[in-house]
């Protein structure tokens, strides 16, 4: 799984869960011919990143090249069950991709286009974001 291996601050605030508006960076396919965009604002861990990393992987039988474009760095905590209210922050439990609206996640390159568009749709099951698949420009 991905995370850091430093951080500046250990936890974070959670900040807003609100739609932030559409990415103004990671917008186009920059490494592969094939990419997964995100289609809307959310979190995507670092355990959803690996698992659809494995579907690309698995589907392609490690042929070809796979990019990830996002990392997971924002800190989530979790406090521990049935633990009183106050008592401080939870400890980190999980780290998380801030993704938004147009976000090239995934990228992909070396394989015939049915394949890489397929590998994919597939990998687009395994995150909590509707996606799409687009192709070099």
């Amino acid at each position: 799984m991905l995370l850091p291996k430093k951080v500046k601050h250990r936890k974070w605030h959670k900040g807003r869960r609100r739609n932030t508006g559409i990415a103004t960076s990671k917008t186009t396919v920059a490494f592969g011919a094939f990419g997964l965009k995100s289609m809307e604002y959310g979190w995507v861990s670092s355990r959803q990143i690996e698992a659809a990393r494995r579907v690309i992987t698995g589907f392609v039988k490690r042929g070809g090249k796979v990019w990830i474009r996002i990392f997971p760095d924002k800190p989530i905590t979790q406090k521990g069950s049935e633990t009183p209210m106050g008592k401080g922050k939870g400890a980190v439990d999980h780290y998380v991709a801030i993704v938004k609206a147009g976000t090239v996640m995934f990228e992909i390159d070396g394989v015939p286009s049915a394949d890489a568009k397929k590998a994919l749709h597939l990998a687009g099951y395994k995150l909590p974001v509707t996606s799409k698949v687009v192709a070099r420009e």
